[in-house]
């Protein structure tokens, strides 16, 4: 294991310290995977580090500028007999000596490559919800028991998911990925009794309308945890429509025999709209006299002259 003294790049160190800095845990999984420690410099304290920090754009300005290629292949030719021919020979601005000169110090010190390339991660934070899942990317997947109201660290990729202990970093549970709107929950992670925190929401789902308490229990009775967060749909659209109109709507439901939130959603979306109703008073409706008089007009033309 070798240990680099970078720069606090904010992409890397989160929060700076010489004594205990905050990495982005995926710049941390990308040294260790090949074989490198961090050791950020004191901060405010550039002098410290190594010094590569123009070498991206000195290779933008120096070889590449002005320059167009067929391929990648032919750029890549041009660069190598550039770094052959003048990069390597050059005199370093800061070191005053020969870069190629440097470089043969140093690379006895690199380690072989790692056979498999570094798997990239996306990561973040989430708070276990009432059904004991995490919702990443719209998809929800299962946290060990005990976990429901507290934070979990989560890394996920294109194929898994993993939950891990942000105190300690040690992975909880891994998932493969799910598609929208699915959950992925691990037999183990299954409640052997209600949460209590379920049991508060079943509570005042009865308190507010008969229906809505016997739907939402009938929810949970046969879809288990992922109703949780249905039940908490409900609930919402009560504040939207009123108590009353989502009543009648549960009522239909289980006439129905249709345990389904969606259906509660749409009966009430295509019952929403307002009934038409006709206008006494309307800029485009003429005063009644105005017709009267017209028509006596018209009538008084028509009638023959003695």
């Amino acid at each position: 294991m070798k240990i680099i003294v970078p720069d606090n790049l904010r992409e890397g160190v989160l929060k700076p310290d010489i004594y205990d800095p905050t990495l982005n845990p995926l710049y941390r999984d990308v040294l260790a995977h090949y074989g490198a420690v961090a050791m950020p410099c004191r901060p405010a304290d550039p002098d410290r580090k190594g010094k590569v920090e123009s070498g991206v754009g000195h290779a933008q300005k120096t070889p590449l500028k002005g320059q167009r290629f067929e391929s990648l292949e032919e750029a890549q030719d041009y660069l190598d007999k550039w770094e052959e021919r003048w990069a390597d020979t050059r005199i370093h601005g800061t070191t005053k000596r020969q870069v190629a000169a440097m470089f043969a110090e140093e690379k006895p010190a690199l380690l072989p490559l790692p056979l498999e390339p570094f798997r990239y991660y996306q990561y973040g934070e989430r708070t276990v919800h009432l059904d004991g899942c995490v919702e990443v990317e719209a998809a929800y997947y299962s946290a060990p028991p005990g976990w429901i109201g507290r934070r979990v660290s989560v890394q996920w990729d294109g194929k898994v998911v993993r939950l891990l202990d942000p105190k300690n970093g040690q992975l909880l549970r891994e998932h493969r990925r799910g598609e929208r709107g699915r959950h992925r929950i691990k037999e183990e992670d299954r409640p052997q009794r209600t949460p209590i925190g379920v049991v508060q929401l079943l509570a005042r789902m009865a308190t507010a309308g008969e229906h809505i308490g016997q739907l939402s229990k009938l929810m949970h009775a046969q879809q288990g945890e992922p109703a949780v967060r249905r039940i908490q749909g409900l609930l919402s659209i009560t504040k939207k429509y009123g108590i009353a109109r989502v009543e009648d709507a549960c009522a239909a439901a289980l006439e129905l025999d249709l345990i389904d939130y969606r259906f509660v959603r749409n009966y009430l979306e295509r019952n929403s709209q307002p009934p038409i109703s006709l206008r006494q008073v309307d800029p485009l409706i003429r005063q009644l006299n105005l017709y009267r008089d017209l028509i006596a007009e018209k009538t008084k033309e028509e009638e023959p002259q003695s």
